[in-house]
């Protein structure tokens, strides 16, 4: 009766480790990050960004808003960047070096360093296409979504914290004199506020992957925690299943000696 009773039990325990290891496994295997963008130099713009990264590939979401609409009677191009390598923030007014009422992005460098990665609409999306106003996204306000494979450099950026996005773009008629006649310090075919940050947000590590309490979405990406939740408890219930056998037995098997 008892080798009956412990061989109709250990599957119940066996159940439970290959539910919880692909759980471990896919926790591994993929990283959230997360930028809320605030405005720069009085853009008045506001934004945010959802990096969803698995390996080397990269699937970018963001939404901004309020940022510079039309330039020369076409939509306002606003180039965007996962910066790399600066001290992992976004700059203050502190670093208009040369006081002429804005941070320009040369200045704002050492708080988030160089181009790492260019958000493009289309195309390439290394460093060198940073400046390539052709594939930026367009107009005051925008969605933003693309997955693409992100270079060695972004991740490494990404893993020691000092990955920000920035978004450019400046309507002149806001800025001083000075800064709405200057030529960009990175184009000069360029005005200075079009390669001027109009939005900055440092890179961190989201849970947002995650689906809210009372929502409902089944988008893989959204509830992938939940799932892993749900396996983890299967598996517990399953070994406290056993164990709860196991000592049910012994309590039955100590009072028949």
């Amino acid at each position: 009766m008892r080798k009956k009773l412990l061989a109709a039990l250990a599957p119940a325990a066996l159940l439970a480790l290959p539910l919880a290891a692909p759980a471990a496994m896919a926790q591994d295997d993929s990283e959230t990050y997360q930028a809320e963008l605030a405005e720069l130099n009085g853009s008045g713009g506001s934004g945010s960004l959802m990096l969803e990264l698995n390996g080397e590939e990269a699937t970018i979401t963001a939404n901004v808003s309020g940022l510079a609409t039309t330039f020369m009677d076409n939509p306002y191009p606003h180039v965007q960047h996962i910066h790399i390598n600066g001290e992992g923030q976004c700059p203050d007014m502190s670093a208009d070096k040369n006081g002429d009422g804005i941070v320009d992005t040369v200045e704002g460098q050492p708080a988030y360093g160089k181009i790492g990665t260019t958000l493009s609409t289309s195309g390439g999306t290394g460093p060198e296409e940073g400046t390539n106003v052709e594939i930026a996204p367009s107009g005051g306000s925008y969605e933003y979504s693309r997955t693409f494979a992100l270079n060695g450099d972004t991740l490494e950026s990404l893993q020691n914290g000092t990955g920000v996005v920035v978004v450019h773009g400046l309507d002149p008629s806001t800025l001083s004199e000075e800064a709405a006649n200057a030529k960009s310090n990175l184009v000069p075919e360029l005005p200075l506020a079009a390669t001027s940050p109009a939005l900055c947000g440092t890179l961190t590590g989201s849970q947002m992957s995650q689906m809210p309490e009372g929502s409902v979405d089944t988008g893989a990406g959204s509830t992938s925690g939940m799932e892993e939740a749900w396996l983890i408890g299967a598996g517990g219930a399953a070994l406290a299943a056993a164990a709860g056998g196991a000592f049910l037995l012994r309590r039955r098997t100590d009072g028949q000696r």
